[in-house]
């Protein structure tokens, strides 16, 4: 016997959710595999200088962010399937996965929040460091060339603090862009673009976050209230 008046309602609404939820799972795994393939970070976090490799704390997020969206892609499917089948074993199955998956999100937050300003921090590290060594001329300059040139024309800046972005074109024009006079005052340091780059990036993924966060309460709830009335329907 099929659930009746408001458990059908809750019925029906659970499985909205449970689509919409799919649906920001399959979201938020194109925006991971976006993120992974950008150009912008990919030409940087490719870099190597020396046997340094560019940091990449950045991936480690993205690819927690792929592994939730393939999750939520699975654990709304099990919860649309569970609403319509009316089953007591996939709806607490659906439950439980919902609670370990916010749980996930919740350490994944912490982890993104501690480590948010450190990303940058490593990047404009590996990034100083080329610069040094391309400038002092030391024996891997060629390398660190190199790499400092793939951040300068990838984030169209030139050197890592205001000094150095304005003299930088002035004795090494074969490091920066220097186009014409007004690019040349235009120039905009590397550390202020690194920053913009990942912070951007980094305040989408949390808005995602927090989206995703409250459609979970929502259907924990549901989920909850609609396997008490499939409960209780049988009984009677």
């Amino acid at each position: 016997m099929g659930v009746e008046g408001c458990t059908k309602c809750i019925k029906y609404l659970l499985f909205v959710f449970n689509f919409i939820f799919w649906l920001a799972g399959g979201i938020i795994l194109g925006v991971a595999l976006w993120l992974r393939h950008d150009s912008q970070t990919t030409n940087i976090l490719y870099l190597q200088l020396g046997e340094k490799q560019a940091p990449n704390t950045f991936y480690v997020g993205i690819y927690i962010l792929i592994a939730v969206g393939a999750v939520m892609m699975f654990v709304g499917f099990l919860g649309c399937y569970g609403a319509i089948q009316e089953s007591q074993c996939l709806l607490g199955t659906f439950f439980t996965c919902l609670v370990i998956l916010f749980a996930c999100e919740v350490a994944a937050g912490i982890w993104g929040f501690v480590n948010k300003d450190q990303i940058a921090k490593d990047v404009k590290q590996f990034y100083d460091q080329a610069l040094q060594q391309t400038l002092m001329g030391e024996p891997d300059a060629n390398n660190a060339k190199a790499v400092v040139k793939t951040f300068h024309e990838t984030l169209n800046c030139c050197g890592s603090d205001i000094m150095t972005a304005t003299f930088t074109p002035v004795w090494r024009d074969d490091l920066c862009r220097k186009d014409t006079l007004k690019s040349f005052f235009e120039n905009t340091n590397c550390h202020k673009k690194i920053d913009e780059l990942f912070s951007g990036k980094l305040y989408l993924i949390g808005i995602a976050a927090v989206v995703v966060a409250v459609i979970m309460i929502f259907e924990m709830i549901l989920s909850m209230v609609l396997c008490c009335g499939i409960r209780n329907s049988s009984v009677y």
